[in-house]
C-alpha cells in the first residue's frame, strides 16, 4: 500500500481571464509568491505521500511537467485526457492506474491552502479513514457566506447531506447553523473502494472509462474512447450517494482561487497596493486612477483589459465564454 497525491489539473480558470488562458490555466500562473499554484500543490503533499500522479488534458501536461521539474518531482505518474470528462472519470483512470489498497489522496492542483499543522491533522486523519475503507472528503469551516461553493452539512465526521451553491440567504443560514462546511474538492480513499462505488453508482462511467483507460498509449487516452464516457462529476457519481463516507472537519486556510475576488483578497493580504476606495490593479505598473469606483479590480495583459466590480467576479466566466465564440484568439 502506498499514498499516491492524485492532481487534478484539467480545468482552464475561464473566471480569470484575461490572466488565465488555455494555453496557460490558472493553476500554471506564476503569480503567487512566485510559484504556482500546481506547484505549490505539489510541495504541500509531498510528506504524506510517496508519490505523484497528474490526471492533466492534452493541452496543459507539458505544462505540469515543468511545474514538476521545478519542484524536484521525479519518477511522477501521467494520465493525459483527450478531452474534458468531469471528476468521476478523472478519477477513475487514477484509479486503475494504481493498485487496489493504495490511498488516493485526490487534490485540485489550482487551490490556495496554507501548510501547518491543522492542514497535517486534517490529511493525516483523512489517510486513517481511507485505511479503514472510508470514502473521505474535506469540509472547510466556512469564514463567510459564500454562494460560490457547495456545502457539507455535518454531524462530526458523519455527512448528513450534501448542498449545492447557495443563494446569499441560505449561506448566512449555514454560516450561523455551525454545522455546514465548504466542500473542497479534496478526497481520499483506497482506489479500489472508489473504483466499487462507481460501478455500483455509475456502472456506465465505470465501464468506459475502464475501456478508455485501458486503450491508453503511452498514458494518453483516445478521443473517439473518452466520448463516450459520461461526464459526471464525483459528487454527484459518489459522494452523494455512498454509505461509506466521512468527512474530516478542517480549519486549515483554504481559497479555490477560482475568482478575481479571491486573487484580490490574496493579493491584498500580501500588501498589494489598494486605493483609499479598495480598487486595485493587477498586470501594469501604468499609473492608474479610479473616480466614483469602489472595490473595482483592473487587470491588464498583453492584448486584453478586463475592469469588473468585485462583486461581479463570478460573472468573468460569461465574458470568457462570449470571447470563446466571437475572438477565441482571446482565450487561447
Amino acid at each position: 500500500m502506498q499514498t499516491i497525491n492524485v492532481i487534478l489539473s484539467g480545468g482552464v480558470g475561464s473566471r480569470l481571464w484575461p490572466l488565465s488562458r488555455k494555453s496557460q490555466p490558472k493553476q500554471y500562473l506564476p503569480i503567487f509568491e512566485g510559484e504556482t499554484l500546481f506547484q505549490k500543490t505539489v510541495l504541500r503533499n509531498k510528506e504524506f505521500c510517496e508519490s505523484v500522479m497528474v490526471v492533466g488534458n492534452c493541452d496543459n501536461f507539458e505544462l505540469s511537467r515543468k511545474d514538476l521539474k521545478s519542484a524536484g518531482v521525479e519518477g511522477f505518474l501521467e494520465i493525459i485526457e483527450a478531452c474534458p470528462r468531469n471528476t468521476a472519470a478523472a478519477i477513475a483512470f487514477a484509479a486503475f492506474a494504481a493498485q487496489p489498497e493504495d490511498i488516493l489522496f485526490v487534490t485540485p492542483s489550482d487551490h490556495l491552502i496554507k501548510s501547518g499543522e491543522e492542514y497535517d491533522t486534517a490529511v493525516g486523519r483523512a489517510i486513517q479513514l481511507a485505511k479503514e475503507g472510508h470514502i473521505v472528503t474535506f469540509g472547510l469551516k466556512p469564514t463567510k457566506p459564500e454562494t460560490g461553493f457547495g456545502y457539507i452539512e455535518a454531524a462530526g465526521e458523519e455527512v448528513k447531506g450534501f448542498r449545492e451553491k447557495p443563494n446569499l440567504q441560505t449561506a448566512e443560514a449555514f454560516v450561523k447553523s455551525g454545522n455546514f462546511f465548504w466542500n473542497s474538492g479534496m478526497f481520499c480513499f483506497q482506489a479500489g473502494v472508489y473504483l466499487e462505488e462507481l460501478q455500483s453508482f455509475e456502472p456506465e462511467v465505470f465501464t468506459a472509462s475502464r475501456t478508455a483507460f485501458g486503450s491508453a498509449k503511452e498514458g494518453k487516452l483516445d478521443y473517439e474512447l473518452s466520448m463516450q464516457i459520461p461526464s459526471i462529476s464525483v459528487d454527484y457519481a459518489v459522494m452523494e450517494r455512498t454509505k461509506k463516507i466521512k468527512v474530516v472537519p478542517s480549519g486549515f486556510a483554504w481559497s479555490d482561487m477560482g475568482s478575481f475576488e479571491s486573487i484580490y483578497d490574496h493579493f491584498k493580504s500580501l500588501g498589494h497596493t489598494v486605493d483609499p476606495n479598495g480598487n486595485m490593479v493587477i498586470g501594469t505598473n501604468l499609473h492608474t486612477e479610479f473616480l466614483g469606483l469602489q472595490n473595482t479590480i483592473l487587470i491588464q495583459t498583453s492584448d486584453a483589459i478586463l475592469v469588473l466590480k468585485k462583486e461581479n467576479a463570478q460573472d468573468v466566466k460569461k465574458v470568457y465564454e462570449r470571447l470563446e465564440k466571437e475572438k477565441p484568439e482571446l482565450v487561447d
